[in-house]
């Protein structure tokens, strides 16, 4: 899953990306270089970040997917939190919702999702964006994590979500501490063990500079990126969700290649 933030503050990319023509030559970029799935969101959940509303996000992922959609047959995933924006993102060609809040930021998520027959992730987030990093404490963060979103999927499904268009992702740097992230990271098999494909998304993210002091902005970790999502697929995860999508491709042809030769 390659990364396309349409966003002005995103914490690795904001801005670069902002103009319709810049985002979908940046997608066509990411298809080239080995992409699966394009993940394109208008609204940065970096720690701190501010809310944006539903129509100002339309306007800035609505074309973009559009845009995406006319040039290529692929996956496109939604990055929001807001149905009205999922809507609008799936009628202009995305069949995939990315949901930080796992279909709990309005009433009305999970029968939004069921109504759009689309993929949804479910992630898991302690707090949002603006206060998550404020001392996030849990008895047992895989324990909690997976339980949380086990009901997430029962949630889904109740309202008319099928079983197989549920995914799961474990929310590393959402109101997480590094040994939070580590832990989930390495008993990554309690989420796979629930049956529903697991989305891992490390990369770039500030995890990586609390192991390696140097790697202070986001692209001086690549290195640490590309060691997570070997990790995570190595422990059963189905997709990696990642910023350099051609040097993760390669690397996990190389995992594949010398797993096969095991």
């Amino acid at each position: 899953m390659g990364i396309v933030n349409v966003t002005p503050d995103s914490f690795s990319d904001g801005g670069r990306w902002i103009s319709v023509e810049a985002a979908v030559d940046q997608a066509m970029r990411l298809v080239a270089d080995g992409a699966d799935v394009l993940d394109i969101g208008g609204e940065s959940t970096r720690p701190g970040a501010e809310p944006v509303g539903a129509a100002e996000e339309i306007e800035r992922v609505a074309p973009v997917i559009a845009g995406v959609r006319a040039r290529w047959g692929g996956a496109i995933s939604i990055d929001t939190m807001k149905p009205g924006v999922a809507r609008a993102a799936v009628a202009a060609g995305a069949t995939m919702w990315n949901d930080v809040t796992a279909l709990s930021h309005a009433p009305d998520s999970a029968a939004v999702a069921a109504e759009l027959g689309c993929d949804v992730v479910l992630m898991h987030m302690k707090g949002e964006p603006r206060t998550m990093q404020a001392d996030p404490r849990y008895d047992d963060v895989v324990v909690e994590v997976r339980d949380y979103l086990r009901g997430r999927a029962a949630a889904a499904m109740a309202a008319g979500v099928a079983r197989e268009r549920v995914w799961l992702d474990p929310g590393i740097g959402f109101g997480k501490t590094l040994a939070h992230n580590l832990a989930l990271t390495a008993r990554l098999r309690a989420l796979v063990d629930l049956g529903f494909p697991v989305l891992y998304a490390a990369s770039r993210k500030r995890t990586i500079q609390a192991i390696d002091a140097t790697a202070v902005a986001a692209t001086d970790r690549l290195g640490g990126s590309l060691a997570l999502a070997l990790e995570g697929a190595r422990r059963g995860a189905r997709m990696v969700r990642v910023h350099d999508v051609r040097e993760t491709v390669q690397a996990l042809k190389v995992q594949t290649a010398v797993t096969a030769a095991d």
